[in-house]
């Protein structure tokens, strides 16, 4: 017997999680991105990371495509490209009202974000409803910043103490 879906969505706002965009570009799909708080460090040498994406995602189209993607970390100040990826607006919108250059792999970075990866995919597996996408590091740059972290359901500020 599995936990019921409302349970398991209860207990997962208990898991605080930072905030990122994912980014590709596609010549199919052009520029797409999304919010996604999915995402994990898989190795070190070499250096991998993951995110999982719903497979009705438009953006996991275009990863599927290029083979390429980003993770921007957000900062706190940037719940608002936070909440402009998550949906609602067009690909082409959210990328207009979000400072962003395009990086050495052919893949658009955030600007402001406090930590962006480049990423070439070497796996893809499908769990349940999600596409789990393993990439390795292929560039990475790093800003100063606080991160924008993801708390039971809201938007939460890390306190740093002096």
């Amino acid at each position: 017997m599995t936990v019921a879906v409302d349970e398991f969505k209860k207990a997962m706002q208990l898991w605080a999680s930072g905030v990122t965009v994912v980014t590709t570009h596609s010549d199919k799909f052009g520029l797409q991105g999304m919010t996604v708080t999915a995402f994990s460090s898989v190795s070190i040498n070499p250096p991998q990371v993951l995110v999982c994406i719903n497979e009705s995602a438009d953006t996991g189209m275009g990863i599927q495509e290029s083979q390429r993607f980003a993770v921007n970390v957000l900062s706190a100040t940037q719940q608002d490209v936070s909440n402009q990826f998550a949906g609602g607006s067009s690909q082409q919108q959210r990328f207009e009202n979000t400072p962003w250059t395009m990086g050495i792999t052919d893949i658009p970075i955030l600007d402001n974000s406090i930590m962006s990866l480049e990423c070439k995919v070497i796996d893809k597996v499908f769990a349940g409803t999600h596409w789990i996408i393993i990439g390795e590091v292929q560039e990475s740059v790093c800003r100063a910043g606080v991160p924008l972290l993801y708390f039971q359901g809201a938007y939460q500020q890390l306190l740093i103490q002096p």
